[in-house]
């Protein structure tokens, strides 16, 4: 394992350590000693190692993450695993707002609650919150899943396209063009999987299923003025 005290060496210097990593590196598990909150830690990382954080950290954390897997040992700031591509990002503690905004691919677990815009313009990232997640979630969503074992705050899904989101708690209220819809075995199935990956404690028979009405896909004349 490889230890970096980031109070002593700085980000800069941690984070180009991080970008010289390849696919064959040797030095596939690291530990970041000392964050104490700071930004941007971890980003734009393009190979298959883990990334152990210590602690809190600032925003951005994780962004443009692939193949890595980064664990946060702690909670994090906003845009946390922002525009990811593929790879895991999972954050033992809370994540403030826009988690996973923009995410195309990979996974992101939140084992405590999200803030606001959890997964906005999400383009097939897969997002499992075991907690609650804010208002505006998913404004936006393209693609991909968003999976939230708490509650939802107000305007979930507004405006959407083709994600999926399951809650089990109580939505406050959804946003434009989203509504509940039936919950098949193929989302049963999926869900389960997701629970799994998420190392949720929960079953997929308890949530309900969220998505487009698809009224918002072309033009209506009758909206004009």
């Amino acid at each position: 394992m490889q230890t970096f005290d980031l109070e002593a060496e700085g980000l800069r210097a941690l984070n180009s350590a991080l970008h010289a990593q390849a696919a064959n590196t040797n030095q596939t598990v690291w530990e970041i000693v000392n964050p104490k909150g700071s930004h941007a830690i971890a980003v734009g990382l393009d190979a298959p190692i883990e990334v152990n954080v210590k602690g809190h950290t600032g925003y951005y954390c994780a962004g443009m993450n692939k193949q890595a897997t980064v664990h946060v040992h702690g909670s994090a700031g906003p845009g946390t695993a922002e525009n990811m591509m593929s790879g895991t990002v999972i954050v033992e503690g809370d994540a403030s707002q826009y988690a996973g905004a923009t995410g195309n691919g990979g996974t992101l677990i939140i084992k405590g609650n999200a803030s606001s815009r959890c997964g906005i313009s999400m383009k097939g990232i897969d997002i499992i919150v075991h907690g609650n997640i804010g208002h505006m979630s998913a404004f936006m969503a393209q693609s991909g899943n968003l999976v939230v074992c708490g509650n939802a705050g107000e305007a979930l899904g507004d405006s959407l396209y083709e994600a999926k989101l399951f809650v089990r708690g109580s939505v406050k209220s959804l946003g434009a063009d989203c509504i509940e819809k039936e919950m098949r075995p193929e989302h049963i199935t999926l869900l389960e999987e997701l629970l799994e990956r998420g190392g949720c404690d929960a079953k997929a028979s308890e949530f309900k299923r969220y998505g487009s009405a698809r009224k918002l896909y072309n033009f209506n004349i009758d909206n004009a003025y």
